[in-house]
């Protein structure tokens, strides 16, 4: 079976490649296999955002970070399609509580059955990743156990929103940190620790893995508003017409000018006729270098970790990615 797709991230190493493709091919094996039941339809709904394809990026994490020991550990493997299987079935969850219609380019669980098999199908998932979890010790446990309390956490803050005098733009840096950053920080955490890496590493690479899932998610921030075609895979101005308040739109409804980008913008959900205004704004406010000097701090902070790890191809492979993070917002 083919590995999936993943992030576009050159590997110049060739030993390097093949381990991180023969990787990705055991993932998908294993994963599809964890999910399977008696009950043909639970097989089915399971394997319905599996099919949907995706990047497999927490699981790129987790073999990495498995390279500073040894990648071919027996929990390796196991352990990424743990990280995977959480990472599913939050995805389900979170298209009931954001009544989203569609994932990955297909209709979404809740859309193609309802919510009450989307919310089941993602706690099955959750269940099926505990029962790997087992067989790779309590340590892990405790660490997937602490990375899905942050991960609810965030969800929760980003539910609720700011409290009355919270700045909204650290409350939104939690938010990411806890509700993306935490599983992507323990896919870091989790390869180093399977694969036998000394704690200073692990400790690095949890770090370093943190911040880029940050970085990431502050580069979505900016694709949205400054893609001029749906190459990113988001048509631009998804969050604005979904009212969601990205990084850019924080520091304008920060800013205390009241020009209409403002306006536009405090109004909540951006209506469709002024969606084209609204970006061509937005792109030509300094909010939008705000919004990547932020990016730009994330990355570094990374960068400071990696530059500490031993140095071997993967060392280079994870100062690449940093460079895509960058590269990929614009």
């Amino acid at each position: 079976m083919s590995a999936p797709p993943v992030v576009d991230l050159p590997i110049e190493d060739e030993r390097l490649a093949q381990d991180i493709a023969s990787g990705l091919s055991a993932v998908e094996k294993l994963l599809r296999a964890s999910v399977e039941s008696e009950d043909a339809f639970v097989t089915e709904a399971s394997k319905h955002l599996i099919e949907a394809g995706g990047k497999r990026f927490r699981t790129l994490m987790v073999l990495l970070a498995a390279q500073f020991g040894d990648p071919s550990a027996p929990g390796v493997v196991p352990g990424a399609v743990v990280i995977e299987l959480t990472h599913l079935g939050s995805l389900y969850h979170d298209d009931v509580m954001d009544e989203a219609p569609v994932r990955r380019g297909s209709a979404s669980a809740n859309a193609r059955w309802d919510n009450t098999v989307a919310i089941l199908t993602g706690d099955y998932l959750f269940a099926q990743a505990s029962d790997l979890l087992a067989d790779l010790g309590p340590e892990l446990i405790r660490i997937q156990a602490q990375t899905f309390s942050r991960l609810v956490q965030g969800q929760i803050r980003e539910t609720i929103g700011p409290r009355e005098g919270e700045d909204p733009v650290a409350h939104y840096i939690k938010v990411l940190a806890d509700k993306t950053g935490s599983l992507i920080a323990a896919s870091g955490r989790f390869g180093a620790l399977l694969s036998g890496a000394p704690a200073d590493v692990e400790e690095r690479l949890s770090r370093a893995c943190e911040a880029i899932g940050v970085a990431w998610q502050l580069g979505d921030d900016l694709l949205d508003v400054a893609s001029t075609s749906t190459e990113s895979g988001k048509t631009p101005g998804t969050d604005l017409r979904e009212g969601i308040r990205t990084l850019p739109v924080l520091y304008v409804l920060g800013s205390p000018d009241e020009s209409r980008l403002r306006a536009l913008l405090a109004a909540g959900p951006v209506a469709e006729e002024d969606v084209e205004e609204t970006l061509s704004l937005l792109r030509g406010h300094s909010a939008m270098v705000q919004a990547r000097a932020e990016l730009d701090a994330w990355v570094n902070r990374a960068r400071a970790d990696i530059s500490g790890l031993p140095d071997i191809p993967a060392k280079r492979a994870f100062l690449a990615l940093c460079d895509y993070v960058v590269e990929r917002s614009g």
